[in-house]
């Protein structure tokens, strides 16, 4: 028989789920275009060429009232565009501060050190977001953390790997404020009453209702709390 309980819980795993669905949504039709204009140019693409085509891609979410998407864009493998060996293809959003100090934010592109050379020069390979897509192939939440590189603020990056000719040529994702996505969860999490905490699957907390569980802690050991996969999005909810 389903309870009451039951059913608040379903609502909780399908709002969460659809949230974090929605935006893999977006990122995946955006990389259906770049593969296919990878494809269309033999893989042989420029820099300039990727910044139009993300650029055209993204603006319209960014621009958006309301958007939950602060950034996005796609990153480039090294060496993989003939003109650029490291490169960034990527957009901050209206809601996105980074680097303006009191400057009214606008839909800018980020302007990234990309030249190994230089101090300020940071390796994106070695970043979870670029990492764990490269290596699973498939989609993948990185965060919360701090991001110093798009936001300088709690942050989470959705990524998925894009290929041609069956190799790793880059990743295409978006950027998310924690306080954002906490805004929207919170209500559903609520909801189920009592304890319940969001995690990705580091263990990681994400939304809490729990005050002794702020974001971005470790829950190393839920104790009898029930532990749910949200959907595909390889989060965790604990309940009680």
């Amino acid at each position: 028989m389903t309870t009451t309980a039951d059913l608040a819980l379903q609502s909780c795993l399908d709002a969460i789920s659809g949230t974090f669905d929605s935006v893999f949504e977006e990122i995946e039709g955006w990389r259906t275009v770049i593969e296919q204009r990878i494809d269309d140019e033999e893989g042989m693409l420029r820099a300039g060429d990727l910044d139009s085509l993300v650029e055209s891609l993204v603006v319209a979410e960014l621009s958006a009232p309301g958007a939950l998407i602060i950034g996005a864009g796609a990153v480039a493998a090294p060496g993989f565009l003939e003109d650029a060996p490291w490169h960034l293809a990527w957009w901050l959003g209206h809601a996105n501060t980074f680097g303006l100090g009191s400057a009214d934010p606008s839909v800018r592109r980020l302007e990234a050190e990309e030249d190994p050379a230089s101090d300020s020069f940071r390796d994106y390979t070695a970043l979870e977001w670029w990492r764990v897509p490269a290596e699973s192939g498939s989609r993948h939440i990185t965060g919360p953390y701090v991001d110093y590189l798009c936001t300088d603020d709690y942050t989470l990056t959705l990524t998925m790997p894009v290929r041609f000719a069956g190799g790793l040529v880059g990743v295409v994702g978006a950027d998310l404020y924690v306080n954002d996505v906490e805004r929207a969860l919170l209500p559903p999490v609520r909801s189920i009453g009592g304890s319940a905490t969001l995690m990705n699957a580091s263990r990681r907390v994400l939304v809490s209702t729990d005050p002794h569980r702020p974001t971005g802690s470790l829950l190393r050991d839920p104790g009898d709390a029930r532990v749910l996969p949200v959907g595909t999005s390889s989060l965790l909810l604990v309940v009680g």
